[in-house]
């Protein structure tokens, strides 16, 4: 029997990764994709969910969507909202993918409220050196872009850049590759799951006392 899983969608690279490995694995059934946002926007990737319902589309997934109150709600309250909004999503599944990659304590996290739910933790990417990752992204046909740059740990000329191993060779020794210090953070435009490119309008970058953004929109006549 195949396991049914349900992915944590960030709309960025890691999510897509994990995704794409999963969906590659015959020992799995991805049933669909969740994301956490709030306002209108996913946190950190500043992704607005239009353009994450449209990646769902693309892919061919139903996505379930859970509010969350804040950026930073209270563990109590985030782990509620995940745990409610996914009992009452309609869908069947056995297990939660996360993409996380680092092993720093997020395996015990996770597992603390996802498990007496009734549902099992995956982490295909987890304790995987980021190089190797980031080569992965590249090699498999996954096509992003960094779309929020923290300009505390990275120069903001680097937002808007596409995460390509031209990228990869720029970035300074002290930047994860994978932006997994949150150094950046991607959205995903095309990949081998998706059953056509996502057809958006490049806009400027804004920045923020501390974060860059590239911002974009949905070019409405792609359907």
């Amino acid at each position: 029997m195949k396991q049914r899983v349900i992915i944590s969608w960030s709309s960025g690279k890691d999510s897509a990764l994990t995704l794409w490995r999963l969906m590659s694995d015959p020992n799995y059934e991805v049933v669909g994709l969740y994301t956490t946002y709030v306002g209108s926007e996913v946190p950190f990737q500043a992704t607005p969910i239009d353009i994450v319902k449209r990646q769902a589309q693309l892919i061919g997934l139903p996505l379930v969507l859970v509010v969350l109150p804040e950026v930073f709600p209270a563990n109590d309250v985030y782990q509620q909202a995940i745990v409610e909004g996914l009992k009452n999503c309609g869908l069947q599944f056995d297990s939660i993918a996360f993409g996380d990659l680092f092993c720093n304590g997020i395996v015990d996290y996770r597992r603390q409220y996802i498990e007496p739910a009734g549902w099992t933790c995956i982490f295909p990417l987890l304790g995987q050196p980021s190089h190797q990752l980031a080569n992965e992204i590249i090699e498999c046909g996954i096509k992003t872009k960094l779309v929020t740059v923290d300009s505390t740990q990275l120069d903001t000329r680097f937002c808007g850049r596409w995460f390509d191993r031209e990228l990869l060779t720029e970035l300074p020794p002290t930047i994860d590759l994978c932006g997994e210090n949150g150094e950046f953070h991607s959205l995903v435009v095309d990949g081998p799951f998706y059953q056509q490119p996502l057809n958006l309008i490049w806009l400027g970058c804004e920045t923020d006392s501390r974060f860059c953004y590239q911002r974009y929109a949905l070019v409405e006549t792609d359907s």
